[in-house]
Parts: structure tokens; C-alpha cells; sequence
């Protein structure tokens, strides 16, 4: 019997970090998947509500159809939530039926960072600040086609608007 303990300790060892990666709502506070100073981060949950904090410095996900920026559609600007860094204008938000902010292009391409993300057992491309490496949220291809074909679907918690 002793000679199976350790292999029965690696299978549950597998198995939760299994359902961390394809479960990740099971825990509410995953391992930070971006590479951020970490001088910066007390600063920013100071600075940050909880959940600000949590999607964007511990990539996660805000609920659907829950920002209040669904509905904004004044012109001005999007901001980072945590650097102020502009990120995208109001111009290429559109309603993309999910639920989150989705927008068609970036303010500038140096605005943000693309980054390959496994988890979920799938690839996506996700977004970050191009300043703090924040996570914001994803960009997918199936966008307006006369806009260029891309949906940068954000979550509104990571960003604040500027009207103009």
C-alpha cells in the first residue's frame, strides 16, 4: 500500500491543477498568468477595487452583461484602470451581443501588449495594457468584417471612460 501513496499523490496533484486551469471560477483568486513589477502591485490593490484588481492583475473574468459601460455611448475615450493609459475610443466601441465591452481596434497599436493564453483548454489571444501588462481581456476574429474583422472583447472593470 505505501508504494502507491506517492503515485496516488501525483494523480490528485495533476488533478487539481487540472481543475484550476478548466475550472477557474472554483477558485476565486488564481496565480497571476502576467508578468507585472511586483513593486507595482501593492500600489495598484490600494488604488483598485477588489474587482478591478482581480481581473486585471490576477486575469480574471467579470460577469457578462455586469458594466455599466455596456451602455455608454458618449464619444470620448477608454482608459486603463489602473495607469489612465488610453486604450480605445468610443468610435470603435460596438455591441457585440456577449456582454462585454468590445471594441474593433485599439487606440494605438503600442496601447496594448498581445499575448498567446492556453487556458481553458483552448488558444486565445489576450490583451494587456501596454504599460503595466494588466490583463484586460481577449480579442477574437469574429468582429465586423467592413472593421476590420477583430473583437476586442474587454472587461469593462479594467477600463474607465473619458468623455470628451
Amino acid at each position: 500500500m505505501k508504494a502507491y501513496i506517492p503515485s496516488i499523490s501525483i494523480v490528485i496533484l495533476i488533478l487539481f491543477f487540472m481543475s484550476y486551469q478548466f475550472f477557474p471560477t472554483l477558485f476565486p483568486y488564481p496565480v497571476a498568468k502576467t508578468i507585472i513589477a511586483t513593486s507595482t502591485l501593492p500600489n495598484m490593490k490600494s488604488k483598485l477595487s477588489p474587482k478591478a484588481y482581480y481581473v486585471m492583475y490576477q486575469a480574471g473574468t467579470e460577469a457578462p452583461y455586469s458594466s455599466p459601460l455596456l451602455d455608454e455611448h458618449r464619444k470620448g475615450t477608454f482608459v486603463s484602470a489602473d495607469t489612465g493609459l488610453p486604450l480605445f475610443r468610443s468610435e470603435d466601441k460596438y455591441d457585440s451581443g456577449t456582454g462585454w465591452p468590445s471594441f474593433v481596434k485599439p487606440i494605438s497599436p503600442e496601447a496594448i501588449i498581445l499575448n498567446v493564453d492556453n487556458t481553458l483548454g483552448e488558444t486565445r489571444t489576450e490583451v494587456l495594457t501596454g504599460d503595466t501588462h494588466a490583463h484586460l481581456g481577449h480579442v477574437f476574429e469574429d468582429g465586423p468584417s467592413e472593421r476590420g474583422g477583430k473583437r476586442y472583447c474587454m472587461n469593462g472593470v479594467a477600463l474607465v471612460f473619458i468623455p470628451d
